[in-house]
């Protein structure tokens, strides 16, 4: 309860320090800086070396690209029956389709299941979210937008991606034996500050402005996100024999809040970015109850 009442505080003060404080310009860009490219590349060469092979690794992983394909081939038939523009469309599938599997993803999961949660939240953002983010998320942010993918561009924004580097060197070492116990003690520090700062930073990006106008397709897209999607996977994983923490940890990354990023890409690309940031700010909201709550359906629980 204290870890998930430390993820409730943590943005709350963003969400006041925004309003109230008057933060110095820059700041979200710094804490993300430094959640991305420092915190995060910690946490998981800490995690990764330790991770046991299990058979059912692939469904973390799974239930990330279910998430997103889903997105887009519901978005994209409900944008031709309702008569949605290429924009909304395209705002929908990022948005809903990719969830916050490593800002909410990780301190959520650690807060519900401990490390072993936290370590399988890892393999769901690093092998599945993250990815999609980084080629399809592109792909579909150009078909929507009326761009063109440049592939160059897509492979090296993801191998050199600081935390997917991580990964690679975790693997690595964790066939080697893993790390020295002395650069454990350096890594640990450095990745507990990912929690605080993650949900501090979402906390000053916080936006929630509803028109009429979006009612829809916001609640579209959460009842996707939030609830379809994750009922999918868990259907998924019930049928193909995936059982205890593995399968918790795939659904609820599955039912995180949309993702910040990805609402970063649709504001880049022009696709609808006041339903984009609308649909980010009632989902950070509507998940702090119902992943919880879904949890306790949940084998793990």
């Amino acid at each position: 309860m204290s870890a998930l009442l430390l993820l409730f505080v943590c943005l709350v003060l963003g969400v006041l320090v925004r309003r109230h404080a008057h933060p110095p310009a820059g700041i979200v860009h710094g804490l993300n800086w430094w959640v991305l490219n420092i915190a995060l590349p910690a946490l998981v060469l800490e995690l990764i070396p330790t991770l046991k092979l299990d058979a059912q690794l692939w469904f973390p992983v799974a239930a990330m690209w279910l998430t997103f394909f889903g997105a887009w081939m519901l978005f994209a038939w409900l944008g031709r029956r309702l008569g949605w523009s290429r924009g909304r469309v395209g705002a929908l599938v990022l948005v809903c389709g990719l969830g916050n599997t490593s800002f909410m993803g990780y301190p959520m999961l650690q807060a519900l299941h401990g490390q072993a949660g936290l370590t399988l939240a890892v393999v769901a953002d690093q092998l599945g979210c993250f990815p999609l983010l980084a080629s399809v998320g592109v792909v579909v942010a150009c078909v929507y937008a009326g761009r063109t993918p440049d592939p160059r561009l897509i492979a090296r924004r993801i191998l050199t991606f600081p935390a997917f580097v991580a990964l690679v060197v975790g693997a690595l070492v964790g066939l080697l034996g893993g790390w020295p116990a002395m650069l454990d003690g350096v890594f640990h520090p450095l990745g507990v500050t990912l929690t605080p700062l993650a949900l501090f930073s979402v906390g000053l990006q916080f936006r929630l402005r509803m028109g009429r106008h979006q009612f829809g397709a916001v609640a579209s897209g959460l009842g996707w996100k939030l609830l379809l999607a994750p009922a999918l996977c868990l259907a998924l994983g019930a049928v193909a024999g995936v059982g205890g923490l593995t399968l918790t940890a795939g659904v609820l990354q599955a039912g995180m809040a949309p993702m910040v990023s990805a609402t970063i890409l649709a504001d880049e690309y022009g696709l609808d970015p006041e339903l984009a940031n609308t649909v980010l700010g009632a989902g950070i909201v509507l998940s702090l109850l119902t992943v919880p709550l879904m949890n306790l359906w949940l084998p793990a629980a």
